[in-house]
């Protein structure tokens, strides 16, 4: 069932001082998106009329990121973390007067889905719930407020940890902190809890045992998979969130017609889509905003971002960020493309090759040892290994176009701005500083001088030398037993 709730609030204030860390816990990453994008994706999922994230410790750079990554969110400033209770009292002040269903969730959960909010509201509408709270069981429930049910399996309070008694502790039902409530019952229950507990803070989890005491019905939603109430607290969590949302990206992927030759060494940001019959070998990276195209096979050992990939192409050993791959296109190994490079259909970037800000044209090729910046090469042309295109001249960055078939011979620089006209050549070792016409040799290098006896001048007694001197004992035998 999907009930449209009237607001979704997340609270993110707190400061995680277990992550040990300068940046706030709710941007710590997992799987390319942030704890707290995480928590605002999958309550967008629900379409609430308001959505709001209580933000405190880190405010200005979780304020900044939230207007990035979800622009419509509204954010509430709990100046001091005086608990879940007041957090939401906050993000309700700069609402207008609600009507229906409103959703607490925490920024921290990264695993929890939009599916499991809809079944929480589903739940609580078709139940007729004051509160409705979402639990798992657990084997350690160490740390976690406990459920307490009464005998006819309703929900007859939540106990915190630190308030709990041992028979309490021995529980292994725990709250997972994400709720729906009647927005009524929110309101005038929090107008009523105090702070008389062990911590001194105000519990959202107080308002359900008024809604209990007024008579009204609480209830919970069980979910099976007890990895979306986990919270991130330490690094440690926060590597074990990773892997098991990576598990679960990987197999998903697989189920899809995906073929990883070693799931455990792949891993796949949320953000990224892959096309059936993609073949990802051992050591492979897809982050941000990367697409692989039916076909394309990557890795082993290659890392891409924000990169899209072409059907047929084949990717071994690169590094890219920010590149756009064309169909049937052949990359690597040990090559670097830099935002802006751009290989067409059939093209190809080989090993120990560099290229920023360029365009390869369709069937054109860089084989080997070469910078390209700058430049737009043509269809069909060819580069030799060791060529540099020198784009910068210290002040600012220039272009360099090379035309379609055409042929620049190894160890060349072509120092920008130059174009080479379609069907030219350049010469091996060729510095090129103009243009050429159509059909065109461009030699731009001294005419070569062999001076003799140098080495027995300069470098009398090295090696060298002696190699030289038997050198030439040899060929004046040789040349004597030519004339014997």
């Amino acid at each position: 069932m999907t009930t449209r709730p009237a607001a979704v609030v997340v609270l993110a204030a707190g400061e995680g001082t277990r992550m040990k860390s300068s940046t706030p816990k709710v941007l710590h990453e997992v799987a390319g998106r942030t704890l707290v994008g995480h928590a605002v994706a999958a309550a967008q999922e629900l379409k609430p009329d308001h959505l709001s994230v209580v933000i405190g410790h880190g405010r200005d750079q979780v304020a900044a990121h939230l207007e990035q990554v979800a622009p419509g969110v509204t954010t509430a400033v709990q100046e001091q973390q005086l608990g879940t209770g007041h957090a939401v009292m906050v993000a309700l002040e700069g609402m207008p007067e609600l009507d229906g269903v409103v959703v607490v969730t925490y920024g921290d959960v990264p695993l929890l889905t939009g599916d499991t909010l809809n079944e929480l509201v589903g739940t609580h509408v078709v139940d007729g719930n004051a509160v409705t709270v979402l639990t798992a069981q657990v084997a350690d429930p160490t740390g976690y407020g406990r459920i307490v049910r009464d005998d006819g399996g309703g929900v007859r309070a939540i106990v915190e940890h630190k308030d709990a008694d041992d028979a309490t502790r021995a529980v292994n039902e725990i709250n997972s902190g994400i709720y729906a409530f009647d927005a009524d019952v929110l309101r005038a229950g929090l107008s009523r809890i105090t702070s008389d507990n062990a911590q001194g803070e105000l519990y959202l989890t107080d308002v359900l045992g008024l809604a209990r005491a007024d008579g009204l019905r609480v209830g919970a939603v069980v979910t099976a998979d007890a990895w979306q109430t986990e919270g991130v607290n330490d690094r440690v969590q926060l590597a074990a969130m990773n892997r098991e949302l990576n598990r679960r990206i990987t197999e998903r992927w697989m189920r899809e017609g995906v073929t990883m030759i070693d799931p455990a060494s792949t891993w796949i940001d949320v953000t990224v889509t892959l096309a059936r019959d993609v073949v990802l070998r051992p050591g492979v990276q897809l982050l941000g905003a990367t697409e692989v195209g039916t076909g394309a096979e990557v890795g082993p050992d290659s890392t891409l971002n924000d990169t899209v990939v072409g059907a047929g192409a084949s990717v071994v050993r690169t590094h890219a960020t920010g590149a756009r791959i064309g169909d049937e296109a052949t990359v690597g190994p040990f090559t670097y493309l830099r935002p802006g490079a751009v290989l067409e259909a059939k093209s190809k970037a080989g090993a120990y090759v560099e290229i920023k800000k360029s365009t390869v044209g369709p069937g054109a090729k860089v084989p080997h040892l070469t910078y390209v910046g700058d430049a737009t090469i043509g269809e069909g042309a060819n580069i030799g290994a060791g060529t540099i295109f020198a784009n910068y001249d210290g002040v600012a960055k220039h272009h360099t176009v090379v035309g379609r078939h055409s042929f620049v011979g190894s160890d060349s620089v072509l120092v920008a701005p130059v174009e080479l006209a379609d069907g030219s050549y350049v010469a091996a070792g060729s510095t090129v500083v103009t243009g050429t016409e159509p059909g065109e040799l461009a030699v731009a290098r001294a005419r070569q001088r062999n001076i003799d006896g140098w080495v027995e001048r300069k470098r009398s007694g090295t090696a060298t030398d002696e190699a030289a001197r038997q050198a030439k004992e040899r060929q004046a035998e040789q040349a004597e037993g030519e004339h014997a």
